[in-house]
């Protein structure tokens, strides 16, 4: 699409498109091994999580050091004000290992979305929301029918204070909404904040290499408008 085309010049701003998201495979191709730009972005981010840990980790003080107070700073803040704030202390020691895993999966999978030279998230693209989304759809279930194994069901669909009529309506949708949409809803609410967040990067930075390099006139002024918001 042409966005803009300066005078006297051929070349057009080209908006970017979702086809951003689908790098070109540069080892193993044509197999179920075949790794893009997104892969590696993905398997950069894990090996910096677990040098982190491990860092941070393999000698334990009393007074910790630098690197393990960082990772003390970071497993407090999922425990308390993720775990025990939301499920109170005894859920959120049942669960946080999934909590963990998850908040700091998310963090430096996304966190590589602003970072020089890789400056796209590992959850751009469907395969880790999704894998995500029926991790935590999945506890969801064993946690609820763990809790209550012979209500989770009725209270999920039949709530409480709601006249019986009206279960004739509210019923199908929380059927639909708890137990067929939520792990849609769980998938794209991660994935399309990526895929947003990484377009209007390109969009501006494209923009900014434009107005600069191709417009002429005045356009350059815009340039550096478009360069901060970027």
């Amino acid at each position: 699409m042409h966005l803009l085309v300066p005078t006297g010049n051929d070349d057009g701003f080209h908006a970017p498109s979702i086809m951003e998201f689908f790098p070109e495979v540069f080892l193993f191709e044509d197999s179920p091994f075949a790794i893009n730009r997104i892969m590696l972005v993905r398997f950069i981010a894990v090996a910096a999580l677990l040098v982190l840990f491990w860092i941070g980790t393999r000698r334990m003080r009393v007074v910790p050091g630098r690197f393990q107070s960082l990772i003390e700073m970071g497993l407090d803040l999922v425990r308390v004000n993720i775990g025990e704030d939301l499920l109170g202390k005894k859920d959120a020691k049942r669960f946080l290992p999934i909590l963990t895993t998850i908040f700091f999966m998310v963090l430096f999978m996304n966190i590589t979305g602003v970072i020089p030279f890789l400056n796209i998230a590992g959850t751009s693209v469907i395969g880790v929301p999704l894998v995500l989304a029926l991790v935590s759809y999945i506890t969801f279930i064993y946690a609820g029918i763990k809790k209550s194994p012979k209500k989770f069901f009725k209270n999920s669909l039949f709530p409480a204070g709601v006249p019986w009529p009206v279960y004739i309506i509210v019923t199908p949708i929380e059927l639909v909404s708890t137990f067929v949409i939520r792990p849609v809803t769980l998938t794209l609410r991660l994935m399309m904040n990526m895929v947003v967040g990484h377009l209007l990067l390109v969009l501006f930075f494209a923009a900014t290499q434009f107005f600069i390099f191709a417009a002429g006139g005045l356009w350059p002024l815009l340039g550096i408008g478009s360069l901060a918001f970027g």
